[in-house]
């Protein structure tokens, strides 16, 4: 077993990883930036770095310190958690340099797939269905019109490095392409540093569905049931659940079984996410994988009763995969909220302040995943997540009462958050169909907003 680890991230994720830590015996090492100084993640670490400025170009992003806290607080290996260096090819490449254990895939593997459209090649040749699409990187406006008009609008332009929704766009029509090809590239550049685009063809009627997936290096590779995360806001998922109500028994063994072999047939190592697209026919399409772990884990955990980093961990120590994974079992029903401070009504537009008070509900299958407390301070800096609710029930429809019941028992002051617009979406008789679709929320904004 690993003795030391250093986490790469902050908030709610370094909190998470560091729990485990804490109950296999491991010590955890946290780095911080000036706007996280008295974070509850820094205090909660057996021991923790400065590492410079709020911003994170000058601080989580920049390997050489990442790498130079790790090896002066000896520690033996790097949890990058999601997000900043996650999914990093250069970043996982210099922990080996520097003989440092990577919880995560392989440079190797993260070099093949971290461009999507390199994926949705290998992908496609190991015989998962794809979205119609460009067959490479698109860079001429002339060359993305052929591909638009073959494949038909509306179409989406992608940033073929990053994730999180970043840089993309759909595009309804010839008129409006240039633009949004200018548009995605410009913002996948100051997010990636990377500016290549491709295109899709848009899925109507869609149903963003993820299977999570878990494999050893050595061959063997499992499948940890999916999640539905077709309530999105910008691309960006808000809330998630395990089962799918959408997804038939037929259909969750059929995606479960192609994927795992993949995952092995590729090499794939450690955590790993497939995410697809199901249309309204049930047909289904690969989109990526986020070779990392998901935001949404929890989810997972909940039907579970496993804990995926506990079992990163293990593989990244070379144990093989293990039977807790492969025979595991979905018990119930759970759902997951992401509390942001943001307003829905102006475009979910991130708003940034001090928590003057922050108490969640005692409840029994509930958990809180969260990186902040009163006092502390949302910064411009990083994403306004305040925390991830997460509700577990026997059933579907009980483990949405449950969550809504917790969000409205949560006392939040001084800042504005979405909570008021969860609610109404947990409640809503379209989300309580469990047909909803990734248009749920554009198509039902003005209810979930409004007062009252």
């Amino acid at each position: 077993m690993i003795k030391k680890i250093l986490i790469a991230n902050r908030g709610e994720i370094a909190l998470r990883i560091m729990r485990t830590c804490r109950r296999l015996g491991i010590q955890s090492t946290a780095v911080f930036s000036e706007a996280d100084a008295k974070a509850p993640f820094v205090k909660y670490a057996d021991e923790s770095v400065p590492i410079g400025p709020s911003v994170p170009t000058q601080s989580y992003l920049v390997i050489e310190k990442i790498i130079e806290a790790a090896k002066k607080t000896g520690c033996e290996a790097i949890h990058p958690g999601y997000g900043f260096l996650a999914e990093n090819a250069d970043f996982a490449g210099a922990c080996a340099r520097a003989d440092l254990v990577f919880i995560g895939p392989t440079p190797e593997t993260m070099n093949a797939l971290s461009d999507k459209q390199a994926a949705r090649s290998v992908m496609a040749k190991a015989g998962l269905p794809v979205i119609p699409g460009s067959s490479g990187n698109v860079s001429d406006i002339d060359e993305a019109r052929a591909v638009a008009d073959a494949i038909g609008y509306p179409v989406i332009v992608k940033a073929s490095f990053g994730g999180g929704g970043i840089g993309m766009t759909v595009v309804e029509n010839p008129d409006k392409l240039a633009k949004a090809m200018k548009k995605a590239s410009q913002r996948a550049e100051r997010a990636f540093s990377r500016g290549e685009i491709y295109i899709e063809k848009v899925v109507p009627q869609t149903h963003h569905i993820e299977f999570q997936v878990m494999a050893d290096g050595y061959g063997a590779a499992a499948t940890v049931f999916e999640r539905e995360c077709s309530v999105q806001r910008r691309q960006q998922k808000v809330i998630e659940e395990s089962p799918s109500p959408f997804v038939t028994d037929e259909l969750r063994r059929e995606m479960s079984e192609k994927i795992a072999r993949v995952a092995a047939e590729i090499g794939y190592k450690n955590a790993g996410t497939f995410e697809c697209l199901v249309d309204g026919d049930r047909n289904w399409y690969f989109l990526e994988i986020n070779m990392r772990l998901q935001v949404e884990h929890p989810v997972t955990e909940m039907v579970t009763g496993l804990d995926l980093v506990e079992h990163q961990i293990r593989i990244a120590g070379g144990e093989a995969l293990s039977e807790d994974i492969i025979a595991a079992k979905s018990m119930g029903h759970s759902i997951e909220a992401r509390l942001y401070a943001e307003d829905p009504a102006k475009k979910f537009l991130p708003r940034p302040g001090t928590i003057e008070k922050l108490v969640y509900p005692q409840m029994e299958g509930l958990r809180v995943d969260g990186g902040v407390e009163t006092g502390s301070v949302v910064t411009p800096f990083y994403d306004p997540l305040i925390a991830k609710v997460v509700a577990l029930a026997p059933s579907r429809d009980e483990a949405a009462d449950k969550l809504a019941e917790a969000l409205e028992k949560t006392v939040i002051l001084g800042l504005e958050t979405n909570r008021e617009f969860l609610v109404k979406a947990l409640r809503h008789p379209v989300f309580r169909s469990g047909v909803y679709t990734t248009a749920f929320i554009g198509d039902h904004l003005d209810e979930l907003i409004r007062e009252g």
